[in-house]
Formats: C-alpha cells, structure tokens, sequence
C-alpha cells in the first residue's frame, strides 16, 4: 500500500519479475510498483489477467485470448536431451491414484508386461512416484532379463532427468502429467498407459489434446499397431516462452 517492497531491499531494480503460484500474486504487483520492471505469471491467475504484463497458461486452462496471455501445451519444466538417444534404453513411469484417473493397478502391471514382454531388445527401467500405492511393486511379479526395477525412495536427485534425457522410449500412466511433459522434453518417444479418465478435467484434456496432436500414443493404438517413434521436432516450451518474454522485452547484460 505504501509502494514499498521490503523483501527486495539492496537488490537492483528489475528488468523482469515472474512468480508461479497463487500466494506470489500480490507478491509480484507489489514489487512491480516499488521497483518498476515487468510482472510475468507461470499460470492462470485468480487475479484479472490485465493486472500483469503478460500471463503464461496452459492451454488445458482454456484461457481468454489477448495480448497479454501466452499459452502453453502443458508443464513448463527445464528438462533437455541428450546429444543421443539410446535405443536399448527404455523407462516405464509409474504414478497413481488421482482425482483425474481411476487407478487399476492389475490393468497397469498387465500393459507393462506386455510392453516388456514386446519389447524384449529394449532394457526397461521401472520406477515409482510418491503417489505409487506402497504394495504396487511386491505385486508387479513381472520377472524378465530386461527389466530392472527402481523405487523412488532409492533413486538420488536428478536421477529421473538424467536417465529422461538419454532414454529413447517412456512409458508413462496418465495421471503423471509433469512425467509426461518431461519425458516429451527430454525428447524421448512417448507412450501412455492406460487408465479410465474420472471424468473431462484440465488434466484429461491436456492428455487429450497431446493425443490428438500426435505428441503420445495411448497403449491400445499401440498394441494393434505397434508404432511408437522418436519425435521429429522438438518439444520445449520453457523456451519458447522464454524466447517470447526476450523479443518482448530484451534484458540487458
């Protein structure tokens, strides 16, 4: 209310000012007005999208159009390929219950058998997330020479990234969105594992969208006709976002 903005205190002004998250709102127009520079926010807001210089939303948020709204296929993330892709290599993402699919854990351990059953030159990786059920794995009981199994809790940071950026094909349920977006980052050929949608949400229909697309290909499709090949453009929409704030407003060095 005053024009001040504490936090900031002994720092330059700033050339830019991005938040995510509702709690960052007042946050950033606050710093705007005390110290000048743009407000850029990584989402839908609650507040009026006019009150900020621009609005970067998901496309599965179904913003207004304007000016000032850049929209996005999906989870902004910083993930980036390897130079090559190892076709031996393969991950299976597991996630789990959600508000957005219903959790069948016996129809997702008979996709991945099938798949590494298929799939027999391809050394598979499986690994959980926090939301995987704890007895998921002791029912897996699938034993083959080409899979290895990696629990979350075992698994060092930025192990999922790393092995995302060399991994050829993935395998993800679909109620991983951030997986899937990464995965779709790292440049990797995408499949999902099937799950029954709750119903239409944001979430179902991002999924939906990359479908469409042609982004990833549902296990079923797959199944029939086996055609799941490494994408021929590149998918990275942290940088073409970030591409579009520089020819907006080129910060100097």
């Amino acid at each position: 209310m005053r024009g001040r903005f504490p936090p900031a205190a002994g720092l330059p002004d700033p050339d830019l000012i991005i938040g995510a998250g509702h709690g960052t709102h007042l946050a950033l127009l606050a710093a705007r007005r005390a110290r000048g520079g743009r407000a850029i926010v990584l989402m839908q807001p609650s507040l009026p999208c006019r009150w900020f210089d621009l609005c970067v939303i998901p496309a599965h948020d179904r913003p207004e159009p304007g000016p000032g709204v850049v929209v996005t296929r999906g989870v902004l993330n910083p993930m980036r390929p390897a130079a090559v892709k190892d076709p031996r290599q393969g991950l299976l993402l597991m996630g789990g219950p959600s508000k957005h699919y219903r959790w069948d854990e016996q129809a997702v351990i008979d996709q991945v058998r099938f798949i590494v059953d298929q799939k027999s030159d391809v050394h598979w990786t499986l690994t959980t997330s926090r939301r995987t059920p704890a007895g998921f794995l002791s029912r897996l009981t699938v034993t083959a020479d080409n899979l290895r199994v990696a629990p979350v809790e075992e698994t060092a940071p930025g192990w999922l990234a790393g092995r995302l950026a060399e991994t050829a094909w993935v395998w993800v349920t679909p109620d991983s969105v951030s997986m899937i977006y990464e995965s779709l980052t790292a440049g990797a050929a995408v499949g999902l594992l099937e799950l029954a949608p709750r119903g239409e949400t944001r979430v179902t229909r991002g999924v939906n969208l990359l479908e469409k697309e042609g982004k990833v290909l549902r296990f079923s499709e797959w199944r029939e006709k086996p055609r799941l090949g490494l994408p021929k453009e590149a998918f990275n929409e942290a940088e073409r976002c970030a591409g579009e704030i520089l020819r907006r407003w080129p910060v100097s060095d």
